[in-house]
């Protein structure tokens, strides 16, 4: 069965992100590198509104389904994304991607969102899993059906998703060229405050078109609602709340920089007088003992 997701508050702000066309356009662009990804008019992406799904589909609180227009206009792609917060693979996961895609085409079916050839659109499933374990799970559902004899081997069905497995990218460079979701990856993968401000002020640059505000909101809360309490386990959850712009965690971030490092060096004095304290007694007891039984390399080569 899958694991219970003990991160709400990072799935439900996850889950805003990827409500909006932008990121999903960046994921796409960003992240799939195959021909056909020229095709699609990102700019006709829109989320498929939840009276055109089934109750099933409808309550699923970890995947969104977007489809985009290919170049002809005629035609769309669906994109299935499945947000994947579970602490290890789902070893099961190509399974619940062919119950989720049958679900998806049953309903495009009884809505009749087909095809002018009259048959069912393509639907790309997309697994985006940030995981600390690499994911070692099947990717098609045949790799999980016992091989069968002869002929019958023809019946074994076949689908795969495609997998982002966010740990793959924990040592790429600061992106240089605009990428929402390579920046969101990148914040997800930040060891210091340094690395956080560095990506913070490329989405500041990136997010600063006034038709932009929603999504900065969104960036912001998840930020202070998931990415800064895993970061910073001590740091006051009230004040995290006060903040409604990337700019004021942009300053929050700079200020508890200059604490932390205050903390660091005052620290290290601390821990250095302590050493001194230790080391300067060790060597008045060495005096003492030298003192009384002679040099010690002597003593211990007697005894041997």
């Amino acid at each position: 069965m899958p694991e219970q997701s003990q991160h709400k508050p990072h799935d439900n702000s996850y889950k805003l992100l990827f409500s909006n066309p932008q990121m999903v356009a960046d994921l796409l662009r960003g992240y799939i590198h195959q021909p056909w990804i020229e095709q699609p008019d990102f700019t006709t992406l829109s989320r498929v509104a939840s009276s055109h799904v089934s109750a099933d589909l409808r309550e699923r609180e970890d995947d969104i389904i977007w489809r985009v227009r290919w170049a002809d206009q005629q035609r769309w792609l669906y994109i299935y994304l499945l947000l994947q917060f579970q602490s290890r693979p789902d070893r099961y996961m190509a399974l619940r991607i062919l119950t989720y895609l049958g679900r998806l085409y049953e309903d495009l079916g009884k809505t009749r969102q087909l095809t002018p050839s009259g048959k069912l659109p393509p639907v790309l499933p997309i697994v985006l899993y940030n995981g600390r374990r690499r994911w070692h799970a099947a990717q098609d559902i045949a790799e999980l059906i016992d091989k069968a004899p002869g002929d019958l081997q023809t019946y074994r069905p076949h689908l795969r998703y495609f997998l982002l497995d966010e740990n793959r990218y924990a040592n790429e460079p600061i992106p240089q060229v605009r990428n929402l979701v390579a920046a969101l990856f990148g914040l997800e993968n930040s060891r210091t405050p340094e690395d956080i401000r560095q990506l913070l002020s490329l989405l500041i640059d990136w997010l600063a078109l006034p038709e932009q505000m929603q999504l900065r909101r969104h960036f912001t809360a998840w930020i202070k609602r998931a990415l800064l309490p895993a970061r910073m386990g001590a740091i006051n959850t009230e004040h995290l709340e006060q903040l409604d712009d990337l700019q004021e965690v942009d300053s929050m971030l700079a200020e508890r920089v200059k604490d932390w490092t205050r903390d660091w060096k005052a620290q290290g004095i601390e821990e250095g007088r302590e050493k001194g304290h230790k080391e300067g007694a060790a060597a008045v007891l060495l005096r003492l003992l030298e003192r009384r039984f002679g040099t010690l390399d002597e003593v211990f080569a007697d005894a041997a």
